[in-house]
């Protein structure tokens, strides 16, 4: 890989961080997820002060009402290549293609990378973009899993390096995929492993990319506790629209007075039983409201 040349100008001039996040979710969790990104990152470097800016790889389908918000609040990807931001965030999206270098994006995506690997930046690369980094710089492909895994997962966490012993010995996460890079390739590849489980493989390793410092992260340490739910919700619309399979219902997902009531539905849902108003029965904004996040507490 040949990283570009030259002297990058500063993307501000204040003491702020200067974190850029690169949407490529899909239409309904794009407010959320940059919410969830710039929060995680508020809460990480506090009190430091933090700006964020938005901005979108070309070649994703979008409705007009997601793209009237992306023509408001972000700018293209080529954009970012002019700046030298502190961190870099590039979140996973959708797939659609079954190889991921047949994405509409994916050259896109190498080149974002490519111009990373010349800045002495930090990188976070989210599910997909994890994914799409160990098959463009490591030519490590990803793996089918045989269902989605889904749901709030204990990890394993690494306190082996100095300064880390003070770090809780496990700590739930959320992961939603549907795909999975298998660890020993991970570690194979040059990345150490710092977060994982054997229900999951591997949640986030660190590495590098040229000069850039890297996370990679299976695991979504960003979302609210009710982003799996609310992910269930739309795979459930899908499947009683004809569009796919029944849905997996994520582990963890709700609160544990509502596990039973939900559990409910799901089964209902897999005996082919269609309910009629589906907000009556899986009242998102409802059970959302009690939905826990255990894994902000670390």
């Amino acid at each position: 890989m040949r990283p570009p040349a030259g002297p990058r100008p500063r993307a501000r001039t204040t003491g702020a961080l200067a974190v850029a996040i690169v949407n490529n979710m899909p239409d309904a969790a794009l407010r959320h997820t940059r919410r969830q990104f710039s929060d995680l990152v508020r809460e990480a470097v506090a009190p430091r002060p933090v700006e964020v800016r938005e901005y979108t790889l070309p070649g994703l389908r979008r409705s007009p009402e997601a793209a009237a918000y992306l023509a408001r609040n972000a700018s293209p990807v080529s954009a970012l290549l002019q700046s030298a931001p502190d961190a870099v965030i590039v979140t996973g999206a959708e797939p659609v293609a079954a190889r991921l270098e047949d994405e509409t994006y994916f050259a896109d995506l190498v080149r974002l990378l490519e111009w990373s690997a010349a800045l002495p930046t930090q990188l976070l690369l989210s599910c997909l973009a994890a994914h799409a980094a160990l098959l463009a710089i490591d030519g490590v492909r990803r793996e089918r899993l045989p269902a989605k895994l889904s749901g709030v997962f204990d990890q394993d966490v690494d306190r082996s390096r100095p300064g880390d012993a003070s770090l809780p010995a496990t700590v739930p996460l959320p992961h939603s995929r549907l795909n999975d890079v298998p660890t020993e390739r991970v570690r194979a590849a040059g990345y150490e492993v710092l977060v994982s489980s054997p229900e999951t493989g591997w949640s986030i390793a660190r590495g590098s990319i040229g000069r850039c410092e890297v996370l990679l992260s299976q695991g979504h340490p960003e979302y609210d506790g009710s982003s799996l739910l609310r992910e269930y919700r739309r795979d459930v619309e899908r499947h009683l629209a004809g569009e796919s399979p029944p849905p997996v219902l994520p582990s963890r997902c709700v609160a544990p007075g509502d596990e039973a009531h939900v559990g409910s539905f799901h089964r209902s849902l897999l005996e082919g039983r269609r309910p009629e108003r589906l907000d009556l029965v899986l009242p998102v904004e409802e059970l959302a409201s009690r939905a826990p996040r255990p894994w902000h507490a670390f």
